[in-house]
């Protein structure tokens, strides 16, 4: 081999006297590719903070704030109502055998060829009417003002219904109950027991009750720095 040998005829030499010689070729390199990055799991997605109770600048809040005057007087008014018509019902109950002979007189007077037991049993058929008319009103009246609370609606036609039953029943009741001595004081309960409950619903009418109720819930924006205890 001689210098003016070029780089090819040398490796070609090179490889000849290895493979005359007997030793081994050298093997060429295998390039490797880099091993891929370890797996990661995505990251969680984050819940969303809850917003801040201390400042509701934005936020409409569920507040409870007093009635208007005309609702607070509707329902003073209502619930005197049935406070007299409670006691009516028990006075009532109380004076039966006292007042029973005039119940009988009174229907004896309607056709006297009747027999005595047609007659009593026809002036406790008038008593337990009554009695049972007043009881009913004051039933109807409470689950009226239990809605009317809740802002329902159709609690004042309730109402107004209510009023024109205990009309009859106070003039049926004037009419063949509340007589004799016993009766004056009967007579005044429930024309005082009348008069409340017709009060109510005049003061049921007026329009701060009637946006009162069309509102169903008290609704505000919340202030910075607003406690929501103090709202509530």
């Amino acid at each position: 081999m001689t210098p003016s040998d070029t780089p090819s005829e040398r490796r070609v030499g090179s490889h000849e006297l290895t493979r005359r010689s007997g030793a081994p070729a050298p093997q060429a390199q295998v390039r490797r590719s880099p091993a891929p990055p370890p797996y990661e799991p995505p990251p969680k997605a984050t819940k969303p903070e809850r917003p801040a109770l201390h400042d509701k600048a934005a936020a409409p809040v569920m507040v409870k704030m007093p009635p208007p005057a005309a609702v607070r007087l509707a329902q003073i008014s209502w619930v005197l109502s049935l406070v007299v018509g409670a006691i009516t019902v028990g006075y009532l109950f109380i004076i039966r055998q006292t007042i029973d002979p005039d119940i009988e007189a009174i229907v004896r007077g309607v056709d006297s060829s009747r027999p005595a037991e047609t007659v009593s049993t026809a002036a406790d058929i008038v008593f337990w009417c009554v009695f049972g008319a007043l009881v009913t009103v004051l039933l109807v009246q409470i689950t009226s003002l239990v809605s009317f609370n809740n802002r329902r609606n159709n609690a004042r036609w309730w109402m107004l219904g209510i009023l024109l039953f205990l009309a009859v029943t106070v003039l049926a009741a004037r009419q063949f109950v509340a007589v004799g001595d016993r009766g004056v004081p009967l007579d005044r309960l429930l024309l005082i027991q009348l008069g409340l409950s017709a009060l109510g619903l005049l003061f049921s009418v007026i329009p701060a009750a009637l946006r009162w109720t069309r509102r169903k819930h008290d609704i505000r924006r919340g202030s910075p720095g607003s406690s929501p205890s103090a709202d509530f």
